[in-house]
């Protein structure tokens, strides 16, 4: 990935139904770099699809968390493994210093939120977790 295929990347976070011929005036290319360009990064895996974000009042009964778990031993790929299992794990990140993984947590109400707390604490081979809800996400 060049400094382009990043710029070009960076505008389609803002906005991934952006029209192509709007992108490529952005970025000072023609359309059909800009169409080549996504078609490549897609290809290669770079963009892996794309979403729609909902104004968070919509979804105002949703729960988002992180939680960061601290793995027992040599479990790590056994966690990730059951972690997979769960619809509401969202992403999991390998990280450093006192946690061993960070997930993060998306569940459709609070009743779910806690049957899955429960889930995720009973997988062999993590040790501690602790669990931060996220109340307001900031626009950078």
């Amino acid at each position: 990935m060049d400094d382009l295929d990043r710029r070009l990347l960076a505008l389609l976070r803002e906005d991934a139904r952006a029209p192509a011929s709007g992108l490529a005036a952005k970025l000072k290319v023609s359309r059909g770099t800009v169409q080549n360009r996504i078609e490549r990064m897609l290809k290669r895996g770079a963009i892996q699809g794309f979403t729609v974000r909902a104004r968070p009042e919509l979804e105002a009964q949703r729960v988002r968390a992180i939680m960061s778990l601290a793995i027992e031993g040599e479990r790590t790929a056994a966690v990730l493994k059951a972690l997979r299992g769960f619809p509401e794990v969202a992403a999991v990140h390998s990280t450093n210093g006192r946690w061993d993984l960070i997930a993060e947590l998306d569940a459709a109400s609070l009743a779910d939120f806690s049957r899955l707390l429960d889930e995720v604490r009973t997988v062999e081979g993590i040790g501690a977790s602790e669990t931060s809800l996220l109340l307001r996400t900031h626009r950078i």
